[in-house]
């Protein structure tokens, strides 16, 4: 494995008996690097992060983590990875500064240097306040920074967050992808999964994973331009003109944003001419619809079924 490359996967599945679950996933992902996994419920993303953090042996292809190999040496991936799921892992009845000393002792930390590491990451995540809150107690946002500072304690290479704002109000959301860019810039690696799509576009690098198998890699603007996606939106309410747009074979998706139509066709295509026919028809004058830039969501989308129609 490269020095730089702190993930490498070449062909990963894995089956459940006749469920692929996973299928010739292959990734690879730098020191350094907030690294996105995208896709839908069942697709595949957590049965690909059990696999790397050692908890899974794939049933096919080969894979490093942090210089390890995941099917035969999955103990030392543990040690040299941190992990936060979703759902909040602490002991509510503990206070914040209890459960950091309780998984400094779970990562191996001891002593004088166990209560020193504590300190360092209650200061450092503005955590001085509220150590001695019960985690309970805390709102979402200061429950995501507390386990996320307990994934951090042992300094490791690489760290797992599974979907860390799901149910997080706005501002936190902002303050805690400040924290993960802050913790990328000091070398250590990030892998993400999230189905927030203005939260990928935060990501250095992003694999849309659907079905088991990975559908694109690259960086939010690189997946954006192979789509090749123009977009177009409009004031209008008038369902005909939605059916019409939706009939047209020209048009990848229409899709209703409150009194706006949002139109997306391939490249080749003028989505904003389209419209503009398909209101002419239903005899409605309104204003012109109006080019707009093609986002993550769009790209998703469109890459989903595609793969769909093609199955």
């Amino acid at each position: 494995m490269a020095a730089e490359l702190v993930v490498e996967t070449q062909g990963l599945g894995r089956t459940f008996g006749s469920l692929v679950a996973v299928r010739d996933v292959s990734l690879s992902v730098r020191r350094g690097e907030i690294f996105g996994i995208l896709g839908p419920n069942g697709a595949g993303k957590s049965t690909t992060i059990r696999m790397l953090c050692g908890l899974l042996t794939p049933s096919s292809g080969r894979g490093a983590v942090a210089g390890f190999d995941i099917a035969t040496e999955p103990e030392r991936i543990k040690t040299r990875i941190g992990y936060m799921t979703q759902r909040f892992s602490l002991y509510e009845d503990l206070t914040v500064r209890e459960n950091l000393l309780f998984y400094a002792g779970l990562y191996g930390l001891s002593g004088a240097r166990r209560r020193e590491r504590v300190a360092e990451v209650i200061a450092r995540n503005g955590l001085v306040d509220r150590s001695d809150q019960l985690a309970g107690t805390l709102s979402g946002g200061w429950k995501q920074r507390v386990a996320l500072a307990c994934a951090m304690l042992h300094e490791p290479p690489l760290v797992f967050l599974d979907e860390p704002t799901a149910g997080v109000d706005p501002v936190s959301r902002r303050a805690f992808w400040e924290e993960i860019h802050r913790i990328a810039s000091d070398g250590t690696t990030v892998i993400v999964t999230t189905h927030y799509m203005d939260e990928a576009e935060r990501c250095h690098r992003l694999a849309f994973i659907f079905r088991g198998a990975v559908l694109d890699v690259g960086t939010p603007a690189e997946i954006m331009d192979r789509r090749g996606l123009r977009v177009a939106e409009v004031e209008c309410r008038e369902r005909a003109v939605l059916d019409s747009l939706r009939a047209d074979a020209r048009v990848e998706e229409v899709a209703p944003f409150g009194s706006r139509l949002r139109v997306t066709t391939r490249r080749e295509h003028d989505p904003a001419a389209l419209v503009r026919a398909a209101m002419d028809a239903a005899g409605l004058r309104g204003d012109d619809p109006l080019e707009v830039r093609a986002n993550l969501e769009d790209a998703f989308v469109s890459m989903v079924r595609d793969d769909a129609r093609r199955a």
